[in-house]
């Protein structure tokens, strides 16, 4: 008989949901501040030294060509308006890229541009001397260049922990894995099932059909699993993460490849509702979490010819 895949009650949904929350908790309590610290203290230095080339912004123009060919310096110049700039945003408002030979284009016409949308949203709270036409005075300095640094600080450890916490859960998936007694092998388009890896191994970062999967892989009875890693750090974020991606694209799985062959799956860490839970589930996700890989384990076990 071939292995069917777990399906969890309400209540067992309740539970594995307090238990990831709790441990999304501790994680996040536990993080260490020398993260931020570090990130801060480099982007001090950062606004410090623009500000004393730019003669405390006065000659931001002047010093375009020198400070946006700086990564530090160009960050810092982001972040001079309120809210800052992301740089795709910036391409897009300045109609340049931010490489070095478009920034020299034209005469430096694209730095010029970076510049006058920065200053065109210039918090004018940190940078009160500017539109005043004046120098600042020490403390007003000062108040600037923490405030400045601290907002790119957050930005960057915010920006680093989304990332980490997926390609963190994705290894520790594949770890697990070959843990059981799955080979890796390098990714590949799979089109149709003489695409798929053979019974037994698994790929990363690969097109199942015609959506990407974190992880395929294929179960020793020869169906295949994509799997997709999800990391929430809300309820609200939940859905777009899980039922608004993961769900959707196991309904696409299913009718690309059929129920007896595609076994779409989402291992999960962080906050989830436990509503948003079953409505995945009835779409025919299969759930699995990053604190009970056991069950995954189980599943794999049992899934042989």
């Amino acid at each position: 008989m071939t292995a069917t895949p777990p399906r969890w009650t309400v209540e067992q949904f309740t539970v594995a949901a307090d238990t990831s929350t709790a441990r999304f908790r501790e994680l996040r309590m536990q993080e260490p501040l020398e993260q931020y610290l570090h990130s801060y203290e480099d982007h001090r230095h950062a606004v410090e030294v623009l500000l004393e080339r730019t003669v405390d912004l006065a000659a931001l123009h002047l010093r375009a060509p020198e400070v946006l060919l700086e990564p530090e310096l160009l960050t810092a110049v982001r972040f001079l308006a309120s809210p800052f700039i992301s740089a795709d945003d910036l391409k897009t408002v300045a109609q340049t890229t931010l490489s070095a030979s478009a920034l020299r284009a034209d005469d430096w016409a694209g730095a010029r541009r970076v510049v006058d949308a920065v200053l065109l949203g210039l918090d004018r709270h940190r940078f009160p001397w500017v539109g005043e036409d004046r120098p600042p005075t020490d403390a007003e300095r000062e108040a600037a260049v923490v405030a400045t640094a601290s907002l790119a600080a957050t930005q960057s450890v915010q920006t680093a922990r989304r990332t980490s916490s997926k390609d963190d859960q994705e290894q520790r998936v594949a770890d697990y894995l070959v843990s059981r007694g799955f080979a890796q092998v390098p990714p590949r388009a799979m089109a149709s099932v003489t695409d798929l890896p053979a019974p037994g191994e698994f790929c990363r970062e690969a097109l199942f059909g015609s959506r990407k999967a974190d992880l395929v892989v294929r179960t020793r009875d020869g169906r295949a699993m994509p799997i997709e890693c999800k990391v929430s750090n809300s309820s609200i974020n939940s859905v777009k993460r899980l039922n608004n991606d993961a769900a959707v694209k196991a309904v696409v799985w299913l009718q690309e490849f059929g129920h007896l062959v595609a076994l779409p799956a989402a291992l999960l860490s962080g906050v989830f509702k436990v509503a948003n839970l079953t409505a995945a589930q009835d779409q025919g996700l299969t759930l699995f979490w990053e604190h009970d890989l056991d069950a995954l384990g189980a599943f794999l076990d049992a899934a042989v010819p």
